[in-house]
């Protein structure tokens, strides 16, 4: 058994798109229509073309507990998800560049540095370096 796909909820596809491509830097592997103007909308990482697809699912627009659970998440400043990278204190300055707003600047925590971002599209992210 192995992961091949992770969802992750946005309110807006088309600026979840924007936002994970053009800011983040993942590749758009799919994106086919489901009608009702949504979509089959997928990434990959740029690093590894192969690796897990991130679906852009737009659930919180059409089924409520998605958005409550999303919202409460938010709330709490909790992260959704987490994503490795190879410095966290690169990607922070990076992003900060490009006007994301962090909740969490770099912290190291025992054998991991983390630091935690908004998405523009209802999540907390978490960016991770192991140390």
């Amino acid at each position: 058994m192995k992961v091949t796909l992770i969802s992750i909820p946005v309110r807006d596809q088309e600026k979840a798109l924007n936002f994970y491509t053009e800011i983040l830097g993942f590749i758009k592997k799919k994106d086919l229509p489901l009608g009702g103007g949504n979509r089959w909308l997928t990434l990959v990482s740029a690093e590894w073309q192969d690796g897990p697809e991130i679906l852009l699912e737009p659930a919180p627009n059409h089924f409520k507990p998605s958005k409550v659970f999303q919202d409460a998440l938010m709330d709490a400043g909790y992260p959704y998800t987490q994503f490795d990278v190879k410095n966290v204190d690169a990607e922070y300055d990076r992003l900060t560049k490009l006007n994301v707003e962090f909740s969490m600047k770099p912290t190291k925590m025992e054998t991991v540095k983390v630091a935690i971002f908004n998405d523009t599209c209802g999540n907390n992210i978490q960016l991770v370096e192991k140390l």
